[in-house]
């Protein structure tokens, strides 16, 4: 699967500062449709009416998490391989582990930038 910078991307945090700052990191590399949602849940509706070609959610959310989310549409069969990168402040090696056996495709620790983005997102769409 190669990199396609139509494809629409759905950014996912309760903290709208940084949703911001996702989808201007996002706008730099090239991405022209950026959609938001402020948890879990919202992004759950979004999904559902609208396929997404990868999913950048923070883990610390509420009500639902980033984590709740991605084992979500892990389960949704018609989902279940849509990419998805999780955003956390926290670099902690259960969560990895965790947000790894849950089926995510890469992990990214804040602060990041657009450089670092984009390797994140062009691993994930590289040849296995």
């Amino acid at each position: 699967m190669s990199l396609d910078l139509t494809m629409p991307v759905l950014v996912v945090d309760d903290y709208k500062t940084m949703v911001r700052i996702i989808k201007n990191l996002l706008r730099q590399i090239g991405f022209t449709d950026v959609d938001d949602a402020s948890d879990g849940s919202e992004a759950l509706e979004k999904i559902k009416a609208k396929k997404y070609g990868l999913v950048i959610s923070d883990w610390n959310m509420e009500p639902m998490t980033g984590y709740e989310l991605l084992k979500q549409v892990r389960a949704d069969p018609e989902n279940s391989e849509m990419p998805f990168i999780m955003v956390t402040a926290e670099a902690k090696s259960e969560n990895v582990v965790a947000a790894k056996k849950a089926g995510v495709n890469n992990y990214i620790v804040k602060p990041f930038n657009a450089q670092t983005l984009k390797g994140k997102i062009e691993s994930v769409f590289q040849p296995a």
